[in-house]
């Protein structure tokens, strides 16, 4: 039987009262078991040294250490669940009280931790805080005295911040002030960042933002800026060339674009919702960038961008990942872009689409062996597309009958939220199907994506025209259908998996 590491740990609280039973982490080295404390927060692991004489010394041993605002919040955040995919939310629902009753608990453990570490090093250092009341001026002479002393080798820092996206610019720009003031009165801290989270900064000139993330840094391989610009309507340009940053990361950004002109060592850029209506990129000497996540659905301001021409000088992509609700799409126009990709993913298409015409990209570039779809409708974001108006228009591209399909190297096909009793999902699966020669794996899924707004709704987002299929025979039922070599122009040996949010059937 297998045992997760806290009910593992509360096991082992439970026995320390019972000598007589086995006492199952107790038999364990200490490498063992500091492997597991350092997969729980800084909080728990804590406590284990109240179980015995042996564990009491062990937290303090931790290689790295942990310490996040959020592990000694005195009510955990209700929307924690979610935070990995709305970050930006997960601040704004905790009341102040709470937030200095838990930058006052981890100032505490930190001060334990590091003055009691001065003679080990940690490898790295995760803390994250909030620069609130006079808490910056208690941690903050803790990590810089920790790195002077060699203790904190590696930071990674996370500035939190208790409003989410909606928080007004003279609030980003104070803000901004402070998390300045922050590095300023601590220097020491920039050239040991290895990655770093801020939300919600606006920064005056946008010199000092490159200035503090690219010129102080030398060590910063990853960065994350939630709702983060240099005013509205800016243009914000990175010339690093000593940079050593791998993966960037904007969300809910005003900036009118930006411009990569050197960072030699970025290996991925993620960009979720610009909130200004040109082509947000531009690429200029990019040489490791192998991943691109570009997710935003075309508002009524928004008039759609050439993606071939943004991406311009990013011809090395392998991963592209696309939010596609309605915009003009490209063909042929992709194919040197597309040149090397190998996984291929289209977001957020609307239920009411067919889906053949993604066809076409697979067209463009016959070299990807992953190709992801995912079409369905949110029942939150039906009322803001009456209210504006607006009138999603079916993409115009005709399936062609294609003479390349043998250069196809596709051996994989993922169809998240797939529904058969919406037609067009069946109808695209047998084409792809049918004209994939290598194709290995139809993996078909239910939506596992949770929203918080559809369920403040009470609704679910679900395709139109019927749910997941969950029984097997059902299942099996669907599979027949999708090998009918009566239907299916040509046979495939490819499995057909059914990935449901309990299950995994293949056939």
């Amino acid at each position: 039987m297998a045992y997760s590491v806290p009910t593992l740990l509360l096991s082992s609280m439970e026995q320390n009262n019972k000598p007589q039973e086995e006492d199952r982490l107790g038999a364990l080295t200490d490498d063992i078991l500091l492997s597991i404390l350092g997969s729980v927060d800084l909080a728990t692991a804590a406590r284990t040294s109240a179980l015995s004489t042996r564990w009491r010394s062990l937290p303090w041993l931790l290689p790295e250490l942990n310490l996040h605002v959020r592990d000694f919040l005195p009510v955990p955040c209700p929307d924690y669940p979610l935070a990995a995919a709305l970050r930006i939310f997960f601040y704004s629902k905790i009341p102040a009280q709470h937030i200095n009753q838990a930058m006052a608990s981890l100032t505490r453990a930190a001060r334990s931790f590091l003055r009691t570490k001065h003679s080990r090093t940690v490898t790295k250092m995760s803390l994250e805080i909030y620069l609130v009341g006079n808490y910056s001026h208690d941690i903050g002479p803790l990590v810089r005295d920790a790195i002077d002393n060699g203790t904190v080798r590696e930071l990674d820092l996370t500035i939190a911040d208790d409003k989410d996206f909606r928080c007004k610019r003279a609030d980003m720009l104070q803000k901004a002030r402070v998390v300045d003031g922050f590095f300023s009165t601590y220097p020491n801290v920039l050239p040991c960042l290895t990655r770093l989270h801020l939300y919600n900064l606006r920064f005056a000139k946008g010199d000092m933002l490159h200035r503090t993330l690219f010129d102080c840094c030398k060590q910063l391989q990853h960065l994350s800026l939630d709702h983060c610009d240099a005013g509205d309507g800016s243009v914000w340009q990175i010339d690093a060339p000593s940079s050593g940053l791998r993966v960037l990361e904007l969300r809910y950004s005003y900036l009118k674009r930006l411009e990569v002109l050197c960072l030699p060592k970025l290996e991925l850029l993620r960009w979720e919702v610009w909130l200004h209506n040109e082509t947000p990129l531009h690429f200029g000497s990019v040489p490791c960038l192998k991943e691109l996540f570009l997710l935003c659905g075309a508002d009524i301001d928004h008039p759609g961008f050439s993606l071939s021409q943004l991406l311009d000088g990013a011809t090395d992509i392998h991963t592209l990942t696309l939010n596609f609700q309605g915009e003009k799409p490209e063909s042929r126009q992709l194919r040197a872009a597309f040149s090397k990709l190998k996984k291929l993913s289209i977001q957020g298409i609307y239920v009411e689409f067919d889906l053949l015409w993604t066809i076409n990209l697979l067209e463009a570039a016959p070299t990807v062996e992953i190709f992801g779809v995912e079409a369905f409708e949110h029942p939150c974001s039906v009322p803001f597309w009456v209210r504006v108006g607006v009138q999603r228009v079916q993409p115009s591209w005709k399936t062609p009958g294609f003479t390349s399909c043998s250069k196809w190297q596709l051996r994989e096909l993922h169809v998240a939220s797939f529904s058969p009793l919406v037609g067009h999902h069946m109808l695209f699966v047998r084409e792809v199907m049918g004209r994939a020669p290598k194709l290995e794996t139809v993996l078909l899924k239910e939506n596992e994506e949770p929203c918080r707004k559809c369920e403040a709704m009470g609704a679910l987002p679900t395709p139109i025209g019927g749910m997941f299929p969950r029984g097997k025979d059902e299942q099996d039922a669907i599979a027949r259908q999708l090998r009918d070599k009566r239907i299916v122009s040509s046979s495939s040996a490819a499995k057909i998996v059914f990935k449901s949010i309990a299950s995994t059937v293949v056939f």
